[in-house]
């Protein structure tokens, strides 16, 4: 495991390692931004069959999480590789055989196929193409506690890794734009309106972001070195690296030898459902309002189609320039107040909407909901590496379960909003305008409130693992847990 010095990582080692994710960003924008605006409006499925496939997708993959998370905390196939390097490559394979086929007609189908055949057809692409997308996601979160050298390492490697999801975000919205812009009029529509008409536009948009996200995977591989795990030398590493990491800190501990967990443990820990409701509302304000922000541009505001690229855009880079500044706010305030900012950022556009957003004005909101939704998520990844701590041993477990959490509340949150929407045809009625904005107030604001309640109860009882605290070491323990805080703080 390449380490540059004492003080850190090495830039190489943080930059290739940040981009290990980036198919998986720029899928997972394609995914949550377009797939309800291409099934509904262009390929003309009904809404509630949009949100069952994007329901289907969310299931498939919080049911692969925990899964994924279980087998990456054991030995590789492929030791000399490391498990999660293997399991990342095997996920990154199947993202790419599989997703551009979603976006695209299905083979043999016609104007005359049942709605229900497509979804038959679709179904399994999608099934793969989630399950390959939670391989990649979970063993690349699971590095960063391993990676890391220090909790600044942490929230670095996590606002590197945002900084290029944001990125990934700029460019599909980027790349987006570009198409719509230079559709040809003998294919677009001149009102503006999406249609089938569209459907090569989010065709080569999908071609062109798998290929770029194919490229940055291999500099993934190439540039990131993970410490194969051998037997019988686990547990020794283990204490290795304990006495290690206390040493400039902490006095003498009579109980050198920390507690292996085994992912059974993490249920007994109150902290751990903690910051699983926490990262699953953190995740239903980030994905619900990118969701559902085109249908609110398009059919609340009636803005031009293009709007669906240069709205998102806006919000991304907003995002983008936040994340430089996490580690610097983290080190200032502390990661609950900081997570407070981002909340009260995300509450206030929900007011705006609520208000009613004018004219140009919608890029200001834009602004402000990316800011927001940027620094709860960073936020909230550092509190799940703060959760791991020092028991990598099953990271990728506690990973794949809080990626449950998320993946199968989106998916029903979707499919519970898409069975509400007051049109039951294909094409939208005047209901639409009213429906979309009220979506986009309950759904960040709503959620912003029970995620302010979870904060709440994390500042009275803060993130700790009390596996092992009830033996005779247990008051040298936490004098020790307090020093180490107390050293932080100064």
């Amino acid at each position: 495991m390449e380490r540059s010095s004492p003080n850190g990582l090495g830039v190489c080692t943080k930059l290739s390692f940040a981009v290990g994710h980036f198919l998986n960003d720029l899928c997972a924008s394609v995914w949550f931004t377009y797939l309800l605006v291409y099934y509904h409006n262009v390929r003309r499925f009904g809404n509630s069959a949009a949100g069952l496939l994007l329901m289907l997708g969310q299931v498939a993959d919080g049911i692969c999480t925990p899964i994924v998370g279980f087998e990456t905390d054991r030995r590789s196939c492929f030791p000399v590789y490391g498990a999660r390097k293997t399991w990342h490559l095997a996920g990154t394979l199947a993202v790419v055989l599989t997703f551009p086929f979603i976006f695209n007609p299905c083979l043999g189908c016609s104007d005359t196929t049942p709605e229900f055949a497509k979804i038959l057809l679709y179904a399994p692409l999608i099934v793969i193409f989630q399950c390959g997308w939670a391989s990649v996601q979970i063993s690349h979160l699971s590095l960063i506690p391993q990676l890391a050298c220090s909790d600044g390492d942490k929230v670095e490697l996590t606002a590197y890794r945002y900084a290029f999801t944001v990125m990934a975000n700029i460019m599909v919205y980027g790349v987006a734009w570009l198409l719509f812009h230079f559709q040809p009029t003998s294919t677009g529509d001149l009102s503006g309106n999406l249609g089938p008409q569209d459907i090569p536009i989010f065709r080569n948009l999908v071609l062109i972001i798998v290929a770029i996200g194919a490229a940055f995977s291999v500099i993934f591989h190439v540039g990131t070195k993970e410490e194969p795990r051998k037997a019988g030398q686990r547990e020794a590493q283990l204490e290795v690296e304990t006495a290690v990491e206390s040493t400039p800190l902490l006095p003498a501990n009579p109980c050198p030898t920390r507690v292996h967990m085994i992912w059974k443990d993490w249920f007994k820990e109150p902290a751990f459902y903690q910051i699983a409701v926490l990262y699953m509302c953190t995740r239903l304000i980030v994905n619900l309002s990118q969701t559902y922000i085109p249908m609110y541009l398009t059919e609340t505001l009636g803005l031009h189609k293009n709007y669906i690229a240069t709205i998102p855009l806006v919000m991304y880079m907003s995002g983008f320039f936040s994340s430089f500044v996490m580690k610097p706010l983290n080190a200032l305030i502390g990661r609950y107040m900081t997570y407070f900012v981002g909340l009260i950022m995300v509450m206030a556009f929900s007011d705006w909407v609520w208000l009613g957003v004018p004219g140009n004005w919608v890029y200001a909101a834009a602004l402000l909901l990316g800011a927001g939704t940027s620094t709860i998520l960073v936020t909230s990844l550092a509190m799940t590496a703060d959760l791991i701590g020092n028991h990598t041993e099953c990271g990728a477990f506690v990973y794949g379960a809080m990626s449950f959490t998320d993946k199968v509340s989106n998916g029903l949150a979707v499919m519970l909003i898409q069975n509400l929407h007051p049109c039951k045809n294909v094409a939208c009625c005047p209901l639409c305008a009213p429906f979309y904005k009220i979506v986009m107030i309950a759904v960040p604001g709503g959620v912003a409130i029970l995620s302010l309640v979870m904060l709440g109860l994390l500042t009275i009882w803060p993130i700790r693992i009390r596996k092992g605290q009830t033996d005779g070491c247990s008051q040298t323990r936490a004098g020790i847990e307090g020093v180490y805080d107390q050293k932080f703080k100064d």
